[in-house]
C-alpha cells in the first residue's frame, strides 16, 4: 500500500504561538494562507497547524505526493486504498466517491478514536 507523504495535522488554539513554537525545531513555512493554516517542514518531517479548523489532531496521508508535495509518477489511487480498506473490514467515517477520478479522500477512526486522513491531491 503506497500512502504518499505523511504529516501530522495539528488543532491548534494560537496559530502564531503555534508557529513560532515549531520553528524552535527547525520547521519553516511550506504552505498555507498564514491566518488558519500552515504547512511546516524540517527534512521530510512535515507539520500541518490549523487553527478553528477542526477538534482533534489528523494523521494524514497524501496519496501521489512525495514530501514536497510534487506529484510521484507512480502511485496508489485513493480509492484503491478505500476499497482495499473497506474488504478488510475498516470501516470508513467518510469515503471518496469511486465513480471520480483525481483528488478525493476519506476518513477513519483507528482504535483509539484518532482520525486519520487519506487526502489525494491529484
Amino acid at each position: 500500500m503506497q500512502l504518499g507523504a505523511f504529516s501530522i495535522s495539528l488543532a491548534v488554539k494560537d496559530l502564531a504561538a503555534s508557529r513560532a513554537f515549531y520553528e524552535k525545531f527547525g520547521f519553516t513555512s511550506f504552505g498555507g494562507d498564514g491566518t488558519h493554516w500552515v504547512i511546516l517542514k524540517n527534512g521530510d518531517h512535515i507539520i500541518g497547524l490549523f487553527q478553528g479548523m477542526f477538534e482533534r489532531n489528523i494523521l494524514t496521508f497524501n496519496p501521489g505526493w512525495d514530501t514536497n508535495a510534487q506529484k510521484l509518477s507512480h502511485f496508489t489511487d485513493v480509492r484503491e486504498l478505500q476499497r482495499s480498506l473497506k474488504a478488510q473490514g475498516v470501516s470508513l467515517t467518510t469515503e471518496a466517491d469511486e465513480s471520480t477520478t483525481g483528488p478525493a479522500s476519506f476518513v477513519v477512526v483507528d482504535p483509539d478514536g484518532n482520525p486519520v486522513l487519506v487526502d489525494q491531491h491529484v
